[in-house]
């Protein structure tokens, strides 16, 4: 439980910080076709960081390895582009940087994944989910940077 509670707990954090500078996004910024209703996000994410720290917890209880090591490694890496992306996107409305931000993410989110499979199938599995929301996320802030430029 302890995984799943700092998975959401990054991303509540990161939500909670975010909470003005999401209002603004959802009144101001013009976004791109097959962009979610709002009430969306909230949900995917909840699920999403479960999944996250699902993976890291059989990570975690998997054999003292070197590839283990890096596993985990990779999934505080991560965590952390995640957590600071939201706050690039939302606060700063750096759209440009946010999306070089989101592609260093969704990069370090495969490599995390990948590393899992050596370690535990079934928490690799439990990433793609992620992967592919992050690289739909990617054509969202695409999107918005291109369509919000002064």
């Amino acid at each position: 439980m302890i995984w799943i509670i700092l998975s959401e707990a990054v991303g509540g954090l990161s939500g909670w910080l975010t909470r003005n500078g999401t209002q603004i996004y959802k009144t101001e910024v013009v976004k791109p076709p097959l962009t979610p209703p709002s009430i969306v996000f909230p949900i995917v994410w909840a699920v999403l960081f479960a999944l996250m720290g699902i993976g890291a917890a059989r990570i975690y209880l998997a054999p003292a390895s070197a590839s283990r090591a890096r596993s985990l490694k990779l999934f505080f890496l991560q965590l952390l582009f995640n957590f600071f992306w939201s706050i690039l996107f939302f606060n700063l409305q750096r759209y440009g940087l946010a999306l070089v931000w989101l592609v260093i993410l969704w990069v370090l989110i495969l490599c995390m994944t990948l590393s899992f499979r050596s370690s535990d199938k079934l928490a690799m599995w439990l990433q793609i989910p992620y992967l592919l929301w992050v690289a739909f996320a990617a054509y969202l802030n695409l999107g918005v940077w291109l369509l919000n430029r002064s």
